[in-house]
């Protein structure tokens, strides 16, 4: 079970209870403090969506939650608690254990204590909602809370749940567009169904997402941007869609791609219960966008997905080095990838690979590693049979590439023989190379023979040297010695 929130700030405090915010005012609770020093806050929403009246006795939420913020001088709210009774909702939900936080309760009263607090905020979900079924969209009940600390008076607050409109369904397959060129814009048509047995009766509203790769652009006037390069977009039309129809946006919203992006991705959802988020504050000077009937074919998912590939490319070309050395030498050589950019690749699933085929004559000993605190001696996967090729992944955590652009490792080769003419192979790839002609590059191999000397090089061979060395000193010194005897002949 995940712990309760802290958040350190007061916008923080409101996001966290604003999942589901059908309106952006607070509960009307007002702070009694027992004295000057200290005083609780409730900033719970004052209205939310808690579930659509299609979803009934199928939905599950644990997005109610109930921010607590202490201020004053630095004084501590001692021992905070809050009481949360739930009775109000008989009828449009049920509440069960499920939320997060120290809470505890039963039936329609929990309880969540906060502990100590001064200058701080925190959250709790006191529990989970369960739907009902035979509800209808614009049912609500009411939520009261009262929050108290041993030394601070008690504060209490509301929070009035409606039960929203249908469900409004989005493509449920996603959707691609490749080629798209960086700076020119890029049409895409949301779209959707209504499913359900409901008539959507305040009309309905779109909220279009773009990933940080892409920007919209500020047109319509029916539209509200968050920001001034937005990624970001809310749109609301009184459409009235009724059970079993289907509509797209008679125009399409467009987006650009920025210089140096291989993708991005656009995203959107439709909502029955219009309420325009607040950070949405650019409202567009263009037409405003309209709906247009359309097929109702392939919907059912509750969000619409279009993935974006751009004309840019990420160039590599390979990083490679000559074999250099004598028959018998274990040598190093660094091998790996270039980026020529100009796009950048960011998931370890694009980052690609390069794969190396040694030169006939060699072996490949190791390509050793470390890692943070351990290593190993095989950085990348190895063949299955000789003459194959070594895999090395790239976006594996074992390489990072360098200042000037090059990932590379060393391969510790040996030598075995002579080969004429023989190289080894080298060769890059990732999904955005679209410059093939310099993906692959040769290994040369420089080997010379090995030293005639070389085998007495071996310990076993210098052991023996130095036995035998040592036998002629003894057997010198000893014949000196006896020359040197009185008395004896020369």
């Amino acid at each position: 079970m995940p712990s309760r929130i802290r958040i350190s700030s007061r916008g923080a405090l409101a996001a966290a209870g604003l999942t589901a915010v059908l309106g952006t005012a607070v509960a009307p609770a007002t702070a009694a403090p027992a004295t000057d020093d200290v005083a609780l806050h409730l900033t719970a929403p004052a209205t939310m969506v808690v579930y659509n009246a299609d979803e009934g006795g199928k939905a599950v939420k644990s997005d109610f939650v109930v921010p607590v913020e202490v201020t004053g001088d630095g004084t501590p709210a001692r021992n905070i608690k809050v009481v949360v009774d739930a009775s109000g909702l008989e009828g449009i939900a049920r509440v069960t254990k499920g939320g997060y936080g120290n809470c505890t309760g039963q039936g329609w009263v929990y309880t969540c204590m906060y502990g100590t607090m001064k200058d701080d905020s925190e959250a709790n979900a006191p529990f989970d909602i369960l739907g009902v079924d035979g509800v209808q969209p614009g049912d609500s009940g009411t939520v009261t809370y009262t929050a108290g600390a041993d030394n601070v008076a008690p504060v209490t607050g509301t929070t009035r749940m409606i039960i929203g409109g249908p469900t409004l369904n989005a493509p449920a397959k996603e959707e691609a567009v490749s080629g798209v060129e960086p700076g020119k814009p890029e049409p895409v048509t949301p779209r959707f169904a209504n499913l359900t047995r409901f008539t959507a009766k305040r009309g309905v509203a779109l909220q279009v997402k773009v990933s940080d790769e892409l920007t919209l652009t500020k047109r319509h006037s029916n539209c509200y941007y968050a920001g001034s390069s937005p990624t970001s977009a809310w749109c609301t039309f009184p459409t009235k869609a009724a059970p079993g129809t289907a509509y797209r946006t008679s125009s399409p919203l467009t987006f650009t791609a920025a210089p140096g992006k291989l993708t991005g991705r656009v995203s959107y959802s439709w909502s029955s219960a219009p309420q325009k988020p607040g950070d949405h504050t650019v409202r567009g000077t263009g037409a405003p966008l309209t709906l247009t009937g359309t097929a109702d074919r392939g919907f059912g998912g509750g969000e619409g997905v279009l993935k974006v590939e751009t004309t840019e490319q990420a160039d590599y070309e390979p990083v490679t080095a000559t074999v250099r050395g004598r028959v018998g030498d274990t040598v190093k050589v660094r091998l790996g990838v270039r980026d020529l950019s100009p796009g950048r690749l960011m998931s370890d699933e694009t980052l690609g690979r390069f794969e190396v085929v040694p030169p006939e004559g060699t072996t490949v000993t190791s390509i050793p590693y470390t890692f943070e605190d351990s290593g190993g001696d095989w950085a990348c996967k190895r063949p299955d049979k000789s003459g194959g090729a070594f895999v090395c992944e790239i976006g594996d955590a074992l390489f990072s590439e360098g200042e000037d652009g090059t990932t590379t490792i060393d391969f510790h080769v040996r030598i075995d023989r002579q080969v004429p003419g023989a190289r080894g192979t080298i060769r890059t790839y990732n999904p955005f190379d679209r410059t093939p002609g310099n993906d692959t590059a040769v290994i040369p191999v420089q080997a010379s023979p090995a030293l005639p000397h070389r085998p007495f090089l071996r310990p076993a061979t210098w052991a023996a040297i130095g036995a035998g060395a040592v036998g002629v000193v003894v057997l010198v010194t000893a014949y000196r010695r006896r020359r040197g005897r009185p008395g004896e002949a020369g």
